[in-house]
């Protein structure tokens, strides 16, 4: 009795390719289609079992239905002169109504009722056009973020120019404020001395009269400080407040 065509489609048919660098884990997919009406047990081999993760390795395809095999290349040092002797083999088998246990169905299976197919693993390495892709998409990167950069800068020193300005500003008020204070204190000074030397002149109404309108005018005078340095404290606030948010 001959030996039985395969069942299965596979796609790919005949070769495995695993596209490189191979410094990591390589994946590749293999399609299995059952075309048939009744169910299929399969199972992948390989001759390089210790090179390759395989899921799922085996299983059951239902009529109609198809499954796709995940084949890993584990990663490994590429010689381009070295030829791949790696090969895959799909074995397959009409399922029994019921089938439970699959190890026993396989052990149990006659030659005559096994069918496989075989396929040979290639490596690729990326081609010359692919790499010239890539080092344009990595260059592209740093140029998108040079000009987001430059945009960013050019936006900056007239924010800065702007806050020199206020802050030009606010030191000239400032400036403006300390000046009348230090007037007004100097004032202060020179009336305070003038009631001191009022006071130790004689006593007479006329006196009295002109100390207590000279010691007004002082506590007047002496509330005038208080007052600038209160607003100055808040506009000296207001502004600083302005700059740090």
């Amino acid at each position: 009795m001959s030996k039985l065509d395969q069942v299965l489609i596979l796609d790919p048919a005949v070769d495995l390719r695993f596209k490189g660098p191979f410094t990591d884990v390589v994946t590749t997919n293999l399609k299995l289609k059952n075309p048939s009406d009744r169910r299929v047990c399969f199972k992948v081999k390989t001759t390089a079992p210790r090179r390759y993760c395989v899921r799922p390795n085996s299983g059951v395809i239902e009529a109609g239905a198809a499954v796709i095999i995940s084949v890993m290349l584990q990663p490994f040092d590429y010689d381009p002169n070295e030829k791949s002797k790696h090969k895959f083999m799909v074995q397959t088998i009409f399922a029994p109504p019921n089938v439970t246990d699959m190890d026993a169905l396989w052990k149990d299976a006659k030659p005559d009722d096994l069918m496989d197919s075989k396929l040979r693993c290639v490596f690729e390495l990326p081609s010359e056009i692919d790499k010239v892709n890539d080092v344009e998409t990595t260059k592209a990167a740093p140029v998108m973020n040079s000009a987001k950069g430059d945009s960013a800068a050019a936006t900056a020193p007239a924010a800065a120019s702007l806050d020199d300005t206020e802050m030009k500003k606010m030191q000239e008020k400032c400036k403006r404020l300390q000046a009348e204070m230090n007037k007004l204190s100097e004032e202060n000074r020179q009336l305070k001395d003038e009631g001191i030397r009022m006071r130790k002149l004689p006593r007479s109404d006329h006196m009295t009269s002109n100390s207590t309108s000279l010691l007004g005018r002082e506590a007047t005078t002496a509330s005038l400080p208080s007052l600038l340095v209160v607003i100055a404290a808040i506009f000296i606030g207001f502004f600083l407040g302005k700059f740090i948010l």
